[in-house]
């Protein structure tokens, strides 16, 4: 398009590459391989980031061995029962190192081995704890060009971040994987058929952690602590925990203000979003139309691919972990375009 050329009024929707390997076709085979994939080796470099509320974060830094000084710089945001462990994360860490490109996860608050301080956790519309990450960075290395990666959760994460600042972002572009565009439709979805053996597991998790968290503290007013450790779906924990801990009304009222779809429109920098038609975590119909996206957001939308799966298949057909090298990808292309 030429230079002069106006912005058209609204994003793409455009047709994925990926081919799944052949003996994984299901995308419930696809969730699972990744999922059961060895973990990349990557060292993180723990830092403790205080925040301005009295809590804190902690970050997951790597690097090459002689990083140029004008590296680029990725924040990776995980997935909901995620952090440090994370394997998708681990492997674009790993593919980014590779092409010379500096890497930190924000492992969210409350996320890690040890609890947060305050009475909340992180969730899918939590906004501010990235917002003061970037301020941080920011502020550390005013010329290092920034860029974000988030999965699922992290990818609401993103996307509605993005959403909310417009061109008030020092970020200079991202990409998001697989993310819940509507949360509703998502948990309703995770509570039929073989999902709820993801909704199961994940819950358990879940679970772990608050009763980890207030067997140290009292539990706030309002939250039902009883009912969010016997809950059976996403909507019962989160009408009993997750929507009082964080002001919200109830579990509609978090779903409704916390979903990334809504935010589609006001998205101000250059994102890649990959999302997989059989995406088990997901209904189709919730996946928004180019009309829906603001002119610099492009969906990529494969036939196959799973949850945060897209494993393709390599020499002599071992898996080959598509999704990773096609983000990086699209980072190295986001930033040979701004420089």
């Amino acid at each position: 398009m030429p230079a002069d050329s106006p912005s058209p009024p609204h994003g793409r929707v455009v047709p994925g590459a990926f081919v799944p390997h052949p003996l994984l076709r299901n995308p419930h085979l696809q969730t699972l391989a990744t999922l059961l994939r060895p973990a990349p080796q990557v060292r993180f470099r723990v830092e403790r980031l205080e925040l301005p509320d009295g809590d804190f974060v902690d970050l997951g830094w790597c690097q090459p061995r002689q990083p140029a000084p004008s590296a680029p710089l990725a924040v990776l945001l995980h997935g909901l029962t995620g952090g440090f462990e994370s394997k998708y994360a681990r492997g674009l860490a790993r593919e980014l190192l590779s092409r010379g490109w500096r890497c930190v996860l924000l492992q969210f608050r409350g996320a890690g081995a040890e609890p947060n301080r305050l009475p909340r956790f992180y969730h899918h519309g939590e906004t501010g704890d990235l917002r003061e990450l970037l301020a941080e960075l920011r502020r550390r290395e005013p010329g290092t060009k920034l860029y974000a990666v988030g999965w699922s959760l992290g990818a609401n994460v993103l996307l509605k971040y993005l959403g909310e600042s417009g061109d008030a972002t020092p970020l200079a572009g991202g990409a998001a994987a697989c993310p819940p565009f509507s949360l509703r439709e998502c948990a309703e979805r995770l509570d039929r058929g073989f999902a709820r053996v993801y909704q199961a597991d994940l819950l358990r998790t879940l679970k772990r952690g608050f009763a980890r968290k207030f067997a140290a503290m009292p539990v706030p007013p309002g939250v039902d602590a009883a009912a969010a450790l016997s809950a059976r779906s996403f909507v019962e924990f989160d009408d009993a925990a997750t929507a009082p801990l964080h002001g919200f009304v109830d579990a509609q009222d978090y779903y409704r203000r916390a979903s990334c779809g809504r935010f589609l429109r006001g998205v101000g920098r250059p994102v890649l979003v990959v999302h997989a038609a059989d995406d088990p975590f997901m209904v189709p119909h919730i996946v928004p139309a180019a009309e829906q996206l603001s002119p610099h957001v492009t969906l990529e939308l494969c036939a196959h691919g799973g949850h945060v799966g897209f494993v393709a298949a390599g020499a002599g057909l071992r898996p080959r972990y598509w999704l990773e090298m096609r983000l990086a990808a699209h980072l190295e292309q986001l930033h040979g375009t701004r420089e």
